[in-house]
């Protein structure tokens, strides 16, 4: 009864062990598979003045995000204070 007990504790520790491996070798890895060069794409869009349509796009959908989350915001708040009275 004790050595299935204390199999089971090694094989938990085992596999903590193997997972916080796992979490402290892949940012080393993504670290090594980026090279140091720089990035192409983002130097074709700023030569051709693309990148201000990216950046256009991008702040538009934050925008958009933000008046979303700020509406949803007034919504819960209006409910909140018609549930309390």
């Amino acid at each position: 009864m004790k050595n299935s007990l204390s199999d089971k504790r090694l094989k938990a520790q085992l596999g903590r062990f193997a997972l916080l491996l796992l979490a402290l070798l892949l940012p080393a890895l993504q670290a090594a598979a980026q090279t140091a060069d720089t990035p192409e794409m983002a130097d074709a869009l700023r030569s051709s003045g693309k990148i201000y349509v990216v950046v256009a796009v991008v702040t538009v959908v934050l925008a958009g995000l933000l008046a979303f989350l700020v509406s949803l915001d007034r919504k819960v708040s209006r409910l909140e204070r018609e549930l309390k009275d």
